[in-house]
């Protein structure tokens, strides 16, 4: 599937440290998927440096193609 990014989603990528090739990864292949006040918000968990950290995406998918908003991880896994 085709996805847009938000100049925002860029600058949050860059200052997380997260690559669009991750974000795609996730986004195509979601270990979970929950809609919140009509976003889309795909997660799936990744290992970096020996942690594991779920990585959640978050998509407007009522635009044509879907905007890719914002992204990060978190290392709190029982929160989400």
């Amino acid at each position: 599937m085709m996805f847009k990014f938000s100049h925002h989603c860029f600058e949050q990528l860059k200052k997380r440290g997260l690559t669009e090739q991750i974000i795609i990864r996730v986004v195509n292949n979601p270990s979970e998927k929950i809609v919140e006040n009509g976003i889309a918000i795909y997660q799936n968990s990744i290992e970096e440096n020996s942690k594991t950290y779920l990585l959640r995406v978050f998509v407007n998918e009522n635009k044509i193609p879907p905007l890719i908003i914002t992204a990060y991880k978190t290392s709190k896994l029982k929160k989400y």
